[in-house]
């Protein structure tokens, strides 16, 4: 029999927040770049998405990029929660919109169907859910949603 080192096993590493660049692609997924797309609802410097669609793709892209403070901005005061805790352990992957009911100008409030997809404790998974955004003091909110099971 031959010896041979074993060496401990270690739990496998979080993963960590993405190194999202203004240059990089928007995790949003609508082909722009960051910086250009969500990333200028982030910041502030491109104003308040103007439709709820654009909010929730904002919004996921701030679940990637863990930026709690915006999170909190463009939640519905009624329902917004003190804080937002980030699970360490999930990384999102993807999103995908499936339909929208009004949420334009035009509109007091909008509804956003939708699929994101992720990865918690190496194993791939989707959240899928039919959110509610209204109007507040002018700027898109989100209200809350329906996760579907």
């Amino acid at each position: 029999m031959s010896r041979r080192k074993v060496r401990p096993r270690t739990a496998p590493a979080a993963p960590t927040v993405p190194a999202v660049t203004p240059e990089s692609p928007c995790p949003c997924g609508l082909g722009a770049a960051y910086g250009a797309c969500c990333g200028r609802f982030h910041t502030g410097t491109g104003g308040t998405a103007p439709t709820a669609e654009l909010l929730m793709r904002s919004r996921y892209s701030a679940f990637v990029v863990r930026d709690e403070a915006y999170l909190l901005r463009t939640w519905a005061p009624e329902t917004r929660p003190g804080e937002i805790d980030f699970d360490p352990g999930l990384r999102w992957t993807g999103l995908d919109v499936e339909g929208t009911t009004e949420g334009t100008a035009f509109h007091r409030h909008g509804t956003v169907a939708f699929t994101a997809r992720y990865v918690h404790g190496g194993e791939p998974g989707a959240l899928s859910e039919r959110s509610r955004f209204a109007r507040h003091e002018g700027a898109w909110v989100y209200v809350d949603g329906d996760v579907a099971e």
